[in-house]
């Protein structure tokens, strides 16, 4: 039994990436089926396919090269980190991002910025 599944989400997509792997295989959650969405839209993952109790993503290269190859975890279920829009900062510059649960959903950092609304601080990915 899995107690944090982002966590290990995060860990699987990072250790497969690190391999090299062309296909990773997720548990199936909405919360990581969520990630996913914000993923694909900001054309870090190439695409991703729902099946019965996993999901299979499929991570994007350039010339061997990950598109992202760091997530990092930030809130924990033992210690949450909430934000409000003032505190949410590029992250690598503007390269990587920042996914925030917020009252509208999950989004990106920049997107809840610009909407002027924080939440929990999820995690960061470049």
């Amino acid at each position: 039994m899995i107690n944090d599944t982002v966590a290990d989400f995060l860990a699987r997509m990072q250790n497969g990436i690190m391999r090299g792997k062309k296909e990773i295989i997720v548990l199936k959650t909405k919360m990581v089926i969520d990630i996913l969405e914000i993923l694909k839209k900001e054309e870090m993952i190439l695409g991703y396919e729902v099946m019965d109790d996993h999901v299979v993503v499929k991570p994007k290269y350039f010339e061997k090269e990950p598109a992202v190859e760091k997530f990092k975890k930030v809130s924990k279920p033992g210690q949450r980190i909430y934000v409000n829009a003032l505190e949410i900062v590029p992250i690598m510059n503007g390269r990587g991002i920042s996914i925030i649960s917020t009252s509208q959903g999950l989004m990106t950092g920049s997107l809840a910025k610009s909407k002027g609304i924080g939440g929990e601080h999820i995690c960061n990915i470049w």
